[in-house]
């Protein structure tokens, strides 16, 4: 099983072409930048990423480019969800196949009021499909665009069903709360929220860190603050996220990045996001 995945880790967004593809040279380029300056690891393809408005070839080819060059795989996690369990099952298999550190598994987002049952019973066909080789699977809980829940009852019902699997949690709820309650599961549950704040926890060893889209703007504030306990800089890089309240978090990431890496058709999105 690949190591675990620990520490400051950015939810990375996929710059696009003029033609709607994602741009391979200027994500290396990216994400080579935030993995030399205090990023531990990325999140591909997640929310920031805009998986959902890509296809399938489009993930998977992107996912090919990147086994294919000299990133190190140990150090990404990969989003793999997807609303037709089929689709779900096939990209994580590549992802498995193409040797990232964790599929990021988002709960099947289409239908709303499902039961924990159907909830499992997608995952345990996902676990099953990507069996061999086996990969790491991270829950993604993100109830507000999702509309479907990981609670508690439902977790640990995975990790009793499927031992050394279940990896972790994402949590982007924002319910602190919640995040220390799927924290207190087991010491083999790594869960990440969504916001910097948190790494002042993390460091007593009760998170395994944070996933954040900020993370691309203040990756260094944030690896110190991890690291070095250094209370100042975690309050830098919380103001960094601050920042983004009430403002478009992915069109504004992106246009951060591309402004640091001197890259203007980073600002691109698909729709239907709005630059």
């Amino acid at each position: 099983m690949p190591t675990r995945l620990k520490g400051v880790i950015a939810a990375i967004p996929t710059p696009i072409t003029e033609a709607g593809e994602p741009d391979v040279a200027l994500f290396l380029k990216a994400a080579r930048h935030l993995l030399g300056h205090g990023c531990d690891g990325l999140n591909v393809l997640g929310t920031t990423g805009e998986a959902t408005s890509f296809s399938l070839v489009q993930r998977s080819n992107l996912m090919t480019a990147i086994a294919g060059s000299d990133l190190p795989k140990d150090r990404l996690m990969v989003g793999t969800g997807a609303a037709s369990v089929a689709d779900a099952a096939a990209l994580t298999c590549h992802a498995a196949a193409c040797g990232f550190a964790g599929a990021l598994l988002l709960p099947p987002f289409y239908y709303k009021g499902v039961s924990d049952e159907g909830v499992f019973r997608y995952v345990e066909q996902i676990v099953k499909a990507s069996a061999a080789p086996a990969i790491p699977i991270y829950l993604y809980h993100f109830p507000a665009l999702s509309g479907v829940r990981y609670d508690a009852s439902l977790v640990r019902q995975l990790l009793q069903a499927f031992p050394g699997r279940i990896a972790g949690l994402k949590d982007s709820s924002g319910d602190m709360d919640y995040a220390r309650q799927m924290a207190a599961l087991s010491t083999a549950f790594d869960v990440f929220p969504s916001t910097e704040a948190c790494l002042a926890e993390a460091r007593t060893g009760r998170f395994a860190g944070c996933i954040s889209a900020t993370a691309n703007l203040n990756s260094s504030d944030c690896s110190k603050a991890f690291h070095h306990n250094d209370d100042a800089a975690l309050a830098r890089a919380v103001a960094v996220r601050k920042s983004f309240d009430g403002k478009p978090l992915i069109p504004g990431v992106k246009a951060g990045l591309a402004l640091m890496l001197n890259a203007p058709s980073l600002t691109r999105v698909l729709p239907p996001l709005v630059a």
